[in-house]
């Protein structure tokens, strides 16, 4: 066992020292997992209106409302208001006009303009201004009907204030049907995006580092390491650990920076790196397919990358599996990725146990069980034709 852990490690080793890694292993994994956090992750802003209009009492009170609703407001002039609603800077922009802050301090019926903006947000956005505006214009209509039975208006506005913390708001809880959205409720900002990209890396890495199987044949590093007192079988077993020590590294790299720098919830996190070693295992393996059947490292390395993606994208790293249709769900299960996929969805999710995600494993196992049979035979092969 000392001679395949032995080339193992300098097959990390030799990884690591590329500097042509650093972007691709270290970086930009973290990159797309901020990106995609950033633009699809459930904690987002909770709205970003911008407000145009001089300084009035209905605009402070408006501006009161939205923010105590958790809306972020801002301030600018009506020509820097429309560019940022063009550029989707904000969700909405609230204009208020003089002439509806003069009939607000007079009572008389006011007109607000809301200009929405066209991404996903802007008609929740709308709908909180108008709460907001709900809010304003009955909280007056209250202070009119004091000051009309006797009381002066700081009177009237005291005990009203007096009735808001005595009396216990109502409580509102809203359950969303749609099962898509109840299958991703409680997920944190960044962390579906972790687990996909986690996936995707982990089999482009390996299967683009096959070009290294290649590039020992060609060079002879096989056939020295022969020369030592290396039986066939432990070179080649330390050829196949390699593989999998270096997709286990960037998994379990993935894994823990995203966790420190992003508060990625993992759940489990023994189940989760048993998930993340048994497809370490299937990468491995397709590596060790791909750098067995073919001669031409840069072909090679070129086919890994395509096929990682293509994989990726049809095993839910890219879109979520549950916005798949039924019939393309059934076909994404025939890669890796979807079994994965599967499995993190149950351990970030639902807590699932060792029970729960057995078959998910077991259908791992098996893939990388066939993948790095086929590999070690054709690695065999071709080092016998080297030779």
């Amino acid at each position: 066992m000392r001679a395949p852990l032995t080339i193992a490690g300098v097959e990390l080793r030799r990884f690591l020292r590329d500097r042509s890694n650093i972007f691709f292993v270290f970086l930009f994994p973290l990159l797309l997992v901020l990106i995609l956090g950033a633009q699809f992750g459930g904690d987002g802003t909770q709205g970003r209106v911008v407000v145009v209009g001089d300084a009035s009492s209905l605009r402070t009170e408006l501006v009161a409302a939205l923010e105590d609703d958790g809306v972020t407001v801002t301030s600018a002039g009506a020509d820097e208001a429309t560019e940022q609603v063009a550029r989707g800077r904000v969700d909405a922009a609230l204009v208020v006009p003089a002439s509806a802050a003069a009939a607000f301090d007079d009572g008389a019926e006011v007109t607000l303009e809301v200009v929405p903006a066209a991404q996903q947000g802007a008609r929740l956005a709308v709908q909180q201004v108008r709460t907001a505006a709900a809010a304003v214009a009955t909280g007056q209509g209250q202070v009119r009907a004091l000051t009309q039975a006797g009381l002066d208006e700081a009177a009237a506005q005291d005990a009203l204030a007096a009735a808001s913390t005595e009396m216990a708001p109502p409580t509102l809880a809203v359950v969303d049907v749609d099962e898509v959205a109840q299958e991703f409720a409680g997920l944190g900002q960044f962390d579906l995006g972790a687990a996909g990209q986690t996936l995707l890396f982990v089999f482009l890495i390996s299967a683009a580092g096959s070009a290294t199987l290649i590039q020992s044949r060609r060079l002879g590093v096989m056939n020295r390491v022969l020369a030592a007192p290396v039986s066939t079988g432990q070179a080649l077993a330390g050829q196949a650990l390699g593989r999998f020590v270096i997709a286990l590294f960037q998994g379990a790299y993935i894994m823990l920076t995203t966790a420190l720098l992003f508060d990625v919830d993992w759940g489990n996190i023994a189940l989760s790196l048993l998930v993340l070693a048994a497809f370490a295992a299937v990468a491995a393996g397709a590596a060790m397919v791909i750098g067995a059947v073919m001669d031409n490292d840069g072909a090679a390395s070129g086919l890994g990358v395509g096929l990682g993606l293509v994989l990726a994208a049809l095993g839910g790293c890219m879109v979520p599996l549950e916005v798949f249709p039924d019939t393309l769900q059934t076909i994404a299960h025939v890669t890796p990725h979807a079994w994965a996929y599967d499995a993190f969805a149950l351990i970030q999710r639902h807590d699932g146990t060792l029970a729960e995600i057995a078959p998910q494993l077991g259908v791992l196992a098996a893939m990388a069980l066939a993948l790095l049979a086929l590999g070690t035979w054709a690695l065999r092969r071709s080092m016998a034709r080297a030779l």
